[in-house]
């Protein structure tokens, strides 16, 4: 919508002509935001490169990789599998991969079962798991029964109904099973400030990913699973993963003590700083 200007033959009200005293004193704080939004547009294009148009395809790529560093969801999920599931039995991984989060779990359990859409990954994770399915989880009805804990890492975003695969989840899970889900944060503070500029581009992966059919925040992800039928035990928040913005721009050891300050402030206040949602929930009986 284009600025309509002010006609320079039309009259001026006298009233218009005078300025307020609030207007004086909120002149001064405008020139601050002015100058702040000024500072942080190049962080939020640096966020945000625009990238090409998606084109439309039966299969989606599997762009994600395994995020094994301090304060990544991974990492947080890794912890709490082992936290909560302590008596091994069978873990279920649905939207594996190539089976690394539960190769990681080789020990705790006796087996582990993958799920992926990408027939590509059929050879990694027959190697890292004990069985392995390539199916699409929106036609999958029924899932191995008496699991005792199933992951859902970065998968129900992709869904066009996720509450299916959850109830299918329920009916999988032992009575006293555990459920492990991550999700990105649409809340994040980095999607604040694009949305402050005007920004909401998709990108190839991360918060914005242009495969991504659903958004959550830290209640609607907690809301998701309770219509479910599940108990939430825990919400955990995942911090910004810095290394993977700079790369290798920053020194390592500046960039460890900036991953221990992010951690300890996401744990404070998750609804704005959280990059991804963790959530441990169980059946509610």
């Amino acid at each position: 919508m284009g600025v309509i200007a002010p006609n320079p033959t039309s009259r001026t009200s006298p009233l218009a002509s005078r300025t307020s005293p609030l207007a004086l004193r909120l002149s001064p704080l405008a020139l601050r935001l002015s100058h702040f939004a000024s500072r942080l547009s190049p962080l939020a294009s640096r966020l945000y490169p625009p990238t090409p148009p998606v084109l439309a395809s039966p299969a989606v790529p599997n762009v994600y990789q395994f995020k094994d560093f301090e304060g990544s969801s991974h990492r947080i999920l890794i912890g709490l599998v082992r936290r909560f599931a302590q008596r091994r039995g069978t873990l279920l991984d649905l939207g594996a991969s190539g089976g690394e989060l539960a190769g990681s779990l080789r020990e705790a359990f006796d087996r582990r079962i993958g799920f992926e859409f990408d027939v590509d990954r059929i050879g990694a994770l027959h190697h890292a798991l004990d069985s392995a399915v390539i199916a699409d989880l929106e036609r999958v009805s029924v899932l191995p029964s008496n699991v005792d804990a199933i992951v859902l890492a970065d998968v129900l975003e992709h869904l066009r109904n996720p509450g299916l695969i959850l109830t299918s989840v329920r009916k999988s899970l032992k009575p006293d099973g555990y459920l492990f889900v991550s999700v990105p944060n649409i809340a994040n503070i980095t999607t604040r400030l694009g949305l402050l500029f005007g920004i909401f581009r998709y990108r190839d992966r991360g918060i914005l990913d242009s495969t991504h059919l659903r958004f959550y925040t830290s209640h609607t992800i907690r809301q998701e699973i309770e219509r479910a039928g599940f108990d939430i035990l825990l919400t955990r928040g995942s911090a910004i993963p810095v290394r993977l913005i700079t790369g290798s721009l920053v020194p390592e050891a500046m960039l460890r003590a900036s991953e221990w300050l992010l951690i300890r402030v996401t744990q404070l206040w998750k609804a704005l700083l959280a990059y991804q949602i963790i959530v441990v929930a169980r059946r509610k009986e």
